[in-house]
């Protein structure tokens, strides 16, 4: 075996060996893989084999579109069957349209159909009940074994050298970076390890000190015996009934996501223990427990009653918390992860693989993963605990309708703000975002909205008038807002300023108490994060970003103090603080009867004050587009302060107000959210963003901007203020779709639908936008919609 190579790959299933494909392909010649046993011995060999293009995410569906493509160019058994979904109920119906309006964005020729055609389509199944489907011809099936083994020789054949039978043991680390691998056959000396261990991920990653919060999960499904002469059937899911199909020679593949599922090996106080010698093997059937799905495959496919059965395939398969893969480089420089497939592997190797390669090769992304970053989890995912209640949770609402506004209740209560229990005394109704509870609405403010702007469809399913209320009292006399969720970054220490400057589009460096709105940009120019830095000190700077951002914009400060040397200290201190906003009209009246200190400094500005009794840090900003502050302090003076600000707010008509309203009210002023609006791969100036660039400054990303881009973020009121956009839909101009919503939303003060999307055209124009299955016009406008 050599003893060194620049690039090592641990695991040798179908994510491996792609991402060593394509590795090659971006001319990476010494490239090792290993695998402990031989290749496909993981999860790859039991995969029922199932390619779905179409995701909720565009990312992953370009992703898997990507996959598509390759698999038509590989000896890998690739069917291009064509896949059915099934809807037996109204609402999956309703959710079966949206995607048709999704696919229409990419290009995706996915049409509904009716149950008659599904019926010819797939003459096997019983069409009672089913209310409707949709087919995309070029979705399909592959061989999950000839995949692996064929993009294994598009590997070599690349330079890649695969080493089986040789069992990674340990990872060692300089420096905070990888500096080779330990394995039963000796030694490797590497610059970057590329942990694609799939159920193995986790234990690989305690070998460089990196938690991987998978948990792998027992998923069965099974093979028939030959019973009909039907060819080229498409595969057929049918999600009300937990169960998908697909054609084995003359028989059938079926399996499906039961209720009541079983983590194999991980536990809620230990970390997974997979047996050292589990390789190429299965789990013991488990009837029982498959007896759900098997009594839903009878109804639809009434054959599956009296067919024989050739095996049950019982295999673990590895799923994180939330369902998206966890990819990219983590904490320990070089050592990055493409694990955490969720069952959707074989649909998305061919684009995890060359994600990857871009990732290892260019030091970031092509593409917008940042809710596959593993960067996204916070340290609570090192609880054994916590991660497998997420998972669970997870795999056991696999087949669940997302709608809008959903939330998860696994693990929860876990953060919570200084004020949390007075607002379940005053009838909050909680969100959850990265851990943290959050207010989305008080149920008490409910009867002063109004129920007759309950929007239409989806939009309506988790709505509340309370809304409504809230934004309105925000308008015209003051909320107050719990923030205490915000992630909030310390930046000090000699050279802060320095690298605050190189990574900021804006110019932070400015006096001390300055407050700057900036993006961070990656190479390509695109927003790898967007927030407010405040200079403390000469070198002492608060970062406040959104609650899910924390942990990616805290490694991805911390890689670029790496990446230029910097001494700085970049923590972490969100725990640290309590934020309440407060904003309105009369917001001045209220804070100004709870302080002696004047509150004359201006827009973008900081100021130490008293609050009551608590002393405070004020930042003059709004994300509602209403006068008011911020008031960050020490959290265990948090409810103190809430409750005093709420008892000076009341006779001023002040209302406790929840996230739901922050969103309707930042829609009507303009104002955009990363992650959907902005991201990476959208600039400053197609965001509308062009006034926190300065040019005449040296930063990161700025010589790939374009001040004159072809398309920017614009803002579309739609004609029917009851059809409202909340993200993905279709745009078209002139009949042509050429953009999707990036989020949309109702404005209670405009009294309008609003939705965002990036359109080649200007503020007058005329558009159209899919909502719910039909084409509503709007009109592209200028912002703030409201004075």
């Amino acid at each position: 075996m050599s003893d060194s190579a620049r690039i090592v790959i641990i695991g040798g299933g179908v994510g491996g060996t792609s991402v060593a494909y394509h590795l090659t392909q971006l001319g990476e010649r010494d490239v090792v893989l290993l695998d402990r046993d031989e290749l496909t011995s993981g999860s790859t060999f039991h995969s029922a084999g199932l390619v779905g293009q179409l995701r909720a995410d565009p990312t992953l569906t370009r992703m898997n579109q990507y996959s598509v493509e390759l698999y038509r160019t590989l000896d890998a058994g690739w069917t291009e069957c064509g896949g059915i979904k099934l809807a037996s109920t109204p609402e999956r119906m309703a959710e079966i349209r949206r995607q048709i309006g999704w696919a229409r964005t990419f290009g995706l020729p996915l049409r509904e159909i009716s149950v008659a055609e599904a019926v010819e389509l797939f003459p096997l199944m019983d069409p009672e009940g089913v209310v409707g489907a949709a087919y995309l011809p070029t979705d399909g099936q592959v061989d999950p074994s000839q995949l692996c083994y064929a993009l294994a020789a598009r590997a070599r054949e690349g330079g890649a050298r695969l080493r089986t039978k040789t069992r990674a043991l340990g990872i060692t680390t300089a420096r905070g970076r990888v500096t080779g691998v330990r394995t039963d056959q000796g030694d490797i000396d590497c610059e970057i390890v590329v942990n694609c261990g799939g159920m193995f991920a986790a234990e690989i990653g305690r070998m460089a000190g990196v938690r991987v919060p998978i948990v792998p999960m027992s998923h069965q499904y099974v093979v028939t015996d030959a019973f009909h002469d039907h060819q080229g059937l498409p595969t057929l899911r049918d999600p009300d009934l937990l169960v998908y199909y697909r054609q084995e020679v003359q028989g059938l593949v079926m399996g499906g996501y039961e209720r009541t599922c079983a983590p194999w090996t991980a536990g809620h106080d230990t970390f997974d223990a997979m047996p050292p010698d589990f390789n190429g093997r299965l789990l013991p059937e488990d009837w029982a427990r498959f007896e759900e799905i098997s009594d839903n495959s009878r109804i639809r496919v009434p054959a599956m009653a009296d067919v024989g059965i050739r095996k049950l395939i019982n295999g673990p398969e590895a799923f994180t918390p939330d369902n998206e893969f966890c990819l990219g480089e983590t904490e320990v420089g070089g050592f990055f992860v493409a694990a955490g497939f969720c069952a959707h592997g074989i649909a998305g190797a061919g684009g995890i693989g060359k994600v990857m390669a871009e990732w290892i090769v260019e030091g970031e992304p092509a593409m917008d993963v940042r809710h596959m970053d593993i960067r996204r989890f916070g340290r609570h995912y090192r609880s054994p605990s916590y991660t497998i209640k997420r998972a669970v949770e997870n795999y056991e609402t696999y087949y669940d309708i997302r709608y809008p506004g959903h939330e998860r209740s696994a693990g929860r209560p876990l953060r919570v703000s200084p004020a949390y229990a007075w607002h379940q005394r005053h009838g909050a109704v909680f969100g959850e975002k990265a851990g943290w509870e959050r207010v989305n609405h008080y149920a008490a403010n409910e009867a002063g909205g109004d129920g007759g702007e309950r929007p239409a469809g989806w939009a309506g399913r988790e709505w509340s008038p309370a809304t409504g209320a809230e934004h309105r009292a925000t308008r015209t006399a003051a909320g107050l807002f719990d923030e205490s969720s915000f992630a909030k970054i310390e930046v000090t220490g000699p050279g802060a300023a320095t690298l605050l400057e190189w990574v900021c589009d804006n110019r932070v460096a400015r006096e001390v108490g300055a407050v700057t709105y900036t993006q961070a940009l990656n190479r390509r120019g695109g927003i790898e994060c967007d927030f407010t830095v405040t200079r403390r000190g000469e070198e002492e700077f608060l970062i406040v970003t959104g609650t899910a951002c924390g942990t990616h914009d805290l490694g991805w400060l911390r890689k670029q103090a790496a990446l230029t040397g910097s001494a700085a200290r970049i923590a972490d201190v969100t725990g640290q603080y309590a934020c309440l906003a407060l904003w309105g009209p009369r917001a001045r009246d209220i804070l100004s009867g709870l302080t002696p200190d004047p509150l004359d400094f201006p827009f973008m500005s900081s100021r130490e004050l008293t609050v009551g009794d608590v002393p405070v840090l004020a930042l003059r900003v709004t994300f509602v587009g209403e006068h008011g502050w911020e008031l960050y302090c020490s959290s265990e003076y948090g409810l103190a302060l809430w409750q005093a600000l709420w008892e000076a707010g009341e006779p001023h008509g002040m209302a406790a107000c929840g996230y739901r309203a922050i969103d309707s009210l930042r829609l009507e002023k303009g104002y955009r959210v990363w992650g959907a609006d902005i991201g990476p791969e959208t600039t400053p100036y197609e965001a509308g963003l062009g006034f926190c660039v300065k040019p005449d400054k040296d930063f990161l990303g700025r010589d790939a901007l374009d001040p004159a881009p072809g398309r920017r973020l614009r803002c579309v009121t739609l004609s029917d203020p009851g059809a409202v956009a909340l993200g993905n839909e279709p745009v078209r101009v002139d009949g042509q779709v050429l953009a999707r919503v990036t989020s949309g939303g109702y404005g209670y003060t405009a009294r309008q639908s609003i939705a965002f999307a990036y359109l080649p055209v200007e503020p007058g124009a005329g558009v159209e936008i899919e909502v719910e299955g039909a084409w509503v016009p709007g009109t592209v406008v200028r912002t703030p919609l409201v004075p």
